[in-house]
């Protein structure tokens, strides 16, 4: 699959999302927040599009190149209905416990449901790190452990500047933008660690 179908995907599913607060807003009666919620999805993929638009060619066409190849067409199979599985459970996550549910187990369920998608992507990752080639797989390593460590760096500080009164974070606001920091950390460097490479 190339990069360009990939933003076509991420296009539809934006526009389904923006479907759905629109339909929440004006047909449903939606409370703001629901409808906020479909937004923000929508306009991550919608940023997600221009990212891939603003690559240079020659990562596109590696990019292409990497899925072409059985293992990256396996990977991107499995990968984007997990991004759709996401975006669906982080909204009904949300939504059903702020409807009010009393029972802290079943709460707990609920709130950790869109988790199941980041285990499903890491599944399918390590699966596709098995079937690369050993220069792909050292690319892939090198960028995941450069991630890795600068967010726990990262995270670390921000704990340190928090304890010092220096800077305020809300604890439950900042573990769940630990995952998509690394992601974004990981794609930058994987970027420069194959332009090291090839």
């Amino acid at each position: 699959m190339t990069l360009q179908r990939w933003m076509r995907i991420f296009v539809l599913i934006a526009l389904g999302c923006f479907a759905l607060a629109a339909a929440g807003q004006w047909l449903l009666h939606w409370p703001w927040s629901a409808v906020q919620g479909w937004l923000g999805i929508g306009a991550g993929y919608l940023i997600g599009t221009l990212v891939m638009l603003l690559l240079p060619r020659w990562w596109r066409e590696h990019c292409d190149e990497m899925y072409a190849q059985p293992a990256g067409k396996r990977y991107i199979r499995t990968l984007w209905p997990i991004m759709v599985f996401y975006s669906l459970a982080l909204f009904a996550s949300i939504w059903v416990i702020r409807q009010g549910v009393a029972s802290i187990p079943l709460r707990a369920v609920i709130a950790v449901t869109p988790a199941l998608a980041i285990l499903m992507l890491m599944w399918a990752a390590l699966r596709y790190l098995r079937e690369i080639d050993e220069l792909q797989r050292r690319i892939e390593t090198e960028a995941i452990g450069i991630a890795s460590m600068l967010v726990s760096v990262l995270y670390f500080a921000g704990g340190l500047l928090d304890k010092a009164k220096v800077l305020h974070f809300d604890a439950a606001s900042v573990m769940i933008w630990v995952f998509p920091l690394l992601m974004l950390c990981y794609g930058v460097a994987k970027y420069f660690v194959t332009k090291r490479y090839l």
